[in-house]
Parts: C-alpha cells; sequence; structure tokens
C-alpha cells in the first residue's frame, strides 16, 4: 500500500528566480520563474497520494497565487540555504500533516506529468530516504525520508551526496521528473517533453531556437 504524502516545494520569489537564464532579460526570466512554479504544483496537485503541497516562499503576492491552485503556503524559512530551508518546511509539515510522509521538489520543473510523480510515489521503499536525480545525472529534483530521517543534500553534486548518505536512487525512466530548468537548453529539452500549462503560454515569445 502506498502511504499519503505531502510534497514540499521551496520556491524562490520569481524576481530572484532563475537568473542562469541568460539571454533572456529580466522580465522574460521572472515570468518563466513564476510559470515554472505553477506548473510545477499544478502537477503535485494532480498526482495520486499526494495529500497536500506545503509551498515556502518570501513573496506575499506570489503566495496568494499559489494557494489559489489549493496548496499551502509558508514563508521561506532560509533563503540562504536551501536544506535548512527544507528541513524548517518540513517541520511545519509535520506539525500540520503528522500521518503524511514527505517530499521535497524543486520548483523548476515545467515539464512535470503527474503520473510521472505518481509513478515515482509508488515506486518508493517505505521506511528510508530515496530520491531522483536530474536529467544530467548530477542534481537531485526529488528527496524524501521519513520525518524523523528527513536530511536533504541538494546543492553542487547532490546526487553524489545522496548517495554517500544512504539515500536509495530511483529509476531513471521518469524524464519530466528528472527535466529541471536552469538554462535555455534545459528549457529546449523540457519544450520538447510538453510543458505546463503557464509555462507554453510564455514560449511563444521566446527565442528558443
Amino acid at each position: 500500500m502506498v502511504p499519503p504524502y505531502v510534497v514540499v516545494v521551496p520556491v524562490k520569489p520569481p524576481a530572484l528566480g532563475k537568473s542562469r537564464i541568460v539571454g533572456l532579460d529580466h522580465v522574460q526570466r521572472r515570468g518563466l520563474a513564476r510559470a515554472f512554479a505553477l506548473d510545477t504544483v499544478a502537477a503535485c496537485l494532480a498526482a495520486d497520494h499526494v495529500v497536500a503541497v506545503l509551498v515556502a516562499t518570501d513573496d506575499a503576492a506570489f503566495s496568494s497565487e499559489l494557494g489559489a491552485l489549493g496548496c499551502a503556503t509558508i514563508p521561506d524559512g532560509d533563503t540562504n540555504d536551501l536544506n535548512a530551508a527544507l528541513r524548517q518546511a518540513v517541520a511545519e509539515a509535520r506539525r500540520r500533516w503528522p500521518e503524511l510522509t514527505p517530499v521535497a521538489l524543486c520548483a523548476d520543473l515545467p515539464a512535470l506529468r503527474s503520473a510521472e510523480l505518481t509513478a515515482a510515489l509508488e515506486s518508493l521503499v517505505p521506511g528510508g530516504p530515496s530520491f531522483v536525480a536530474d536529467a544530467e545525472g548530477v542534481g537531485t529534483t526529488l528527496y524524501t525520508a521519513p520525518y524523523d530521517e528527513f536530511d536533504p543534500h541538494f546543492g553542487t553534486h547532490s546526487r553524489e551526496a545522496h548517495l554517500a548518505a544512504g539515500a536509495l536512487e530511483l529509476g531513471t525512466d521518469l524524464p519530466s521528473l528528472r527535466r529541471d530548468v536552469d538554462d535555455l537548453t534545459d528549457l529546449r529539452a523540457a519544450v520538447a517533453l510538453g510543458v505546463g500549462a503557464e509555462t507554453s503560454a510564455l514560449v511563444p515569445d521566446l527565442d528558443l531556437t
């Protein structure tokens, strides 16, 4: 039996997000950061076994927009340390939903399909930490562990760090779950997979050739 999950998504204010996407102006990057997060959260909310989605962000206006989708929102506890912010957010998730298992997910997965997130959750081995590597096999897009064991290692070479910490790597046949977007090459790959409605609405105005 698959346990119920709460997905925790850390979201930078759109004005600060996606700074590494060069070749676009500030307005375009801001729009993409907003769209990526909205599409990611929408896919999470539609996935089986996801009972709740908790977004941590310091952008009050965007928090309201995300909340309108049906997720809960809280301020980002530590904007300088993603892993510390995730631990704080998961502590709040535990207070609200002690019966759920937490899953940390990147907010820049515009191609995420709810069916793939469902498949990933159904492949988890309950009782220990697990993760999904990014498409390059270097970073991490998803990490989960029971509340008492929740200790993420997002950052440079996070796949290696999670393996060293004893986390189980999930299968690689999860293209939309692994396709985070840090630059235009990543965005082209995400568009090829098929992005969500918010990101799709922006693509025609971008030069992705």
